[in-house]
């Protein structure tokens, strides 16, 4: 197809969302560069050759940061808000010293910058930004993410709720199912730990809180066609910047979610899963309980407002294609 778009510059296009953006935009007709720590066009240890690139670009993506799949050791903790900050930094210097900067930049971020929430949707325009690890990092990512002044340049968060597909929270709760937990996870008593706790310059919590949901918790969800519809529609939208929220607009609950996995998985035992349950069990699948113990309750206000069709607003039809898949 050629040239026709000009080139896009994409960050973190290993990950199974970048994998599937970058062919998404080269069929689009763009020219893909991608940046990472061994590039392949150039490596966040090169500023000269970030700035290369971005200078001249049509439009640029990062989805660059450390996987949130993983146990909150302080190791990880600090690795996955400094993949987010300095990745983003990164970019932002390199645009605001290029000749001819791009027209957008779409930054990750998520929608874990909510609150719990059992009680009303979190809309872009009426959301309480939450508090504790996850909180704070989303909220110290859009900090750097807006920060100065690109005056040429629009600025989209991608706001994302847990994306269904064939990636690692999709394949976390996919196991749950199978192994026999498919029942509703319920919150509960477990050892104290600070796994959770703020970070930050400014930590907003000392560590965990339990909230007592009997597996009502919502579940905030995206199809992996949805979010790279979105982002194609996001480009090609002017009137959208800032945040935006990218989540499905019909929310579904634990229980639900469970039972319609354990139909797809075929699997005959759905045990309850309390957190002294849990708490093993993603120790051995080497992830966190908060992806299914969370209420998230995220609603696209401003991408409904825009026009934007989902390809999949339901969650059972959702889950059987990405489970097919």
């Amino acid at each position: 197809m050629g040239n026709i778009r000009g080139r896009a510059v994409i960050a973190g296009a290993t990950g199974f969302i970048g994998q599937r953006l970058v062919r998404e935009l080269r069929d689009q007709g763009y020219d893909i560069a991608r940046i990472g720590r061994n590039g392949p066009d150039a490596r966040w240890d090169d500023a000269s050759a970030v700035r290369t690139l971005i200078d001249g670009s049509k439009l640029v993506v990062n989805l660059a940061g450390k996987s949130v799949n993983c146990r909150y050791t302080d190791r990880n903790r600090d690795e996955i808000l400094r993949s987010r900050i300095d990745t983003t930094r990164a970019f932002r210097q390199a645009i605001a010293t290029s000749a001819n900067p791009p027209r957008v930049w779409l930054n990750a971020s998520t929608a874990t910058i909510y609150r719990y929430s059992l009680d009303r949707p979190m809309t872009e325009t009426n959301g309480d930004l939450g508090t504790g690890f996850s909180a704070d990092i989303a909220q110290a990512w859009e900090v750097e993410f807006f920060a100065g002044e690109l005056p040429a340049t629009r600025r989209v968060a991608l706001r994302m709720a847990i994306v269904l597909g064939d990636g690692p929270a999709t394949a976390a709760l996919v196991r749950l199912a199978r192994f026999g937990l498919g029942g509703p996870q319920l919150d509960g008593w477990w050892f104290p730990h600070r796994r959770y706790r703020g970070i930050g310059t400014k930590p907003t919590s000392t560590g965990a809180q339990t909230h007592h949901s009997h597996g009502r918790q919502k579940f905030s969800w995206i199809h992996i066609d949805d979010v790279v519809n979105a982002v194609k529609f996001i480009v090609d939208n002017a009137a959208l910047d800032g945040p935006v929220n990218l989540s499905a607009p019909q929310i579904s609950d634990n229980r639900t979610l469970m039972s319609t996995l354990r139909r797809r998985v075929g699997a005959v035992v759905g045990l309850p899963a309390f957190r002294w349950m849990l708490e093993p069990a993603m120790w051995i699948l080497r992830t966190e309980p908060e992806l299914v113990l969370k209420s998230r309750w995220v609603t696209p206000e401003r991408l409904l407002q825009a026009g934007y069709t989902f390809a999949w607003p339901d969650l059972e039809p959702a889950i059987n294609d990405v489970v097919k898949r």
